[in-house]
C-alpha cells in the first residue's frame, strides 16, 4: 500500500535512498564497535569494554529506527551485508586491539556520519520539503555528535 503522507513519490524515493545509505553507515559502525568491544585490551579493559557495549547498544537502536523510517516511507529496508558494504561511506579496518587506534577509527566514522547527516538535513528540508526526515536526521546527528565528543575526551 502506498504511503499517502504528503510527500511526492519521487521525494519519498530520494529520502529512502538517503536513509538506506545512513542505515548502511550505522550498521557498519555498529559492527566495528562490536568488534572493538570483543577485542579491546589494556589496563582499563573493563571501562573500555563497557564503553563500547553502551555505544553498540545505542547504535543497535539507531539502525533499527532508520530501517523503520524507510518502511514508513513505503520502501523496503536493505538488510543484507552485501547491500550495506556497497552503500556505506565508511571503511572497514584491519583488526586491532590498540585502544587509541580503535577510538580514532570510531571518531572518524562518527564524524563522517555527522557530516553526511548535516548535508542530508539540508536535502530533506530544502529539496524534498520533508520536515519529518529533516528532524529525524537532526536527531541522529545529535546522537553522533555526543558520541564523537565522548570519544574525543578519551583521546586527549
Amino acid at each position: 500500500m502506498i504511503a499517502n503522507i504528503g510527500i511526492t513519490e519521487e521525494h519519498k524515493q530520494r529520502a529512502a535512498q538517503l536513509l538506506q545509505r545512513t542505515l548502511a553507515n550505522e550498521f557498519l559502525l555498529y559492527t566495528k564497535t562490536r568488534n572493538y568491544h570483543w577485542n579491546v585490551e589494556g589496563n582499563n579493559f573493563v571501562g573500555m569494554h563497557e564503553f563500547y557495549q553502551r555505544m553498540y547498544n545505542e547504535l543497535d537502536e539507531v539502525f533499527d529506527e532508520v530501517a523503520e523510517r524507510i518502511r514508513m516511507l513505503g520502501h523496503y529496508s536493505q538488510g543484507r551485508l552485501k547491500d550495506f558494504i556497497e552503500a556505506t561511506d565508511l571503511v572497514e579496518q584491519d583488526y586491532t586491539n590498540d585502544q587509541k587506534t580503535q577510538l580514532q577509527n570510531l571518531l572518524n566514522d562518527h564524524e563522517t556520519i555527522i557530516r553526511l547527516l548535516r548535508n542530508d538535513i539540508d536535502v530533506f528540508q530544502e529539496q524534498l520539503k520533508d520536515a519529518g526526515n529533516a528532524d529525524f536526521a537532526t536527531q541522529l546527528m545529535q546522537k553522533h555528535e555526543k558520541w564523537a565528543w565522548f570519544i574525543r575526551s578519551y583521546l586527549k
